[in-house]
């Protein structure tokens, strides 16, 4: 069955970096286009980013644009999620998501758009 695992998050002090990766398995990793979304306290699920299928494209949210990173190793079933100049504000659990059409790239920004998540990894920037 289809199973993402994201892993990574942890402590980080605001201005420093983290590198979140997602493990998929039970399908053709390499077919979807994938994203990451984050949900903070108290507030609603956000999209970050998304990433086509064979990496070629990428896109981001404003408030993450030129800060965070995303890609793909599709050899090795991994998505991933660099951020740098990390900001309190980031502080949330992250979520790597499955865009739920085969070979094409649809709505990447709408999170009605993906069909299985993870369980999340917790960000939280503090000093």
């Amino acid at each position: 069955q289809v199973q993402l695992v994201e892993s990574g998050g942890g402590l980080a002090q605001p201005g420093g970096s983290l590198r979140l990766s997602c493990a998929a398995s039970g399908f053709t990793f390499s077919n979807y286009a994938m994203s990451w979304a984050r949900q903070a306290p108290g507030k609603g699920l956000e999209w970050v980013s998304a990433i086509y299928s064979d990496g070629s494209d990428t896109d981001y949210a404003d408030s993450v644009k030129g800060r965070f990173t995303i890609s793909r190793d599709n050899a090795k079933n991994t998505l991933y999620l660099q951020m740098n100049s990390l900001k309190p504000e980031d502080t949330a659990l992250y979520y790597c998501a499955r865009n739920m059409w085969p070979n094409g790239a649809y709505y990447l920004r709408s999170i009605s758009s993906y069909d299985y998540w993870g369980p999340g990894t917790q960000v939280t920037v503090s000093s």
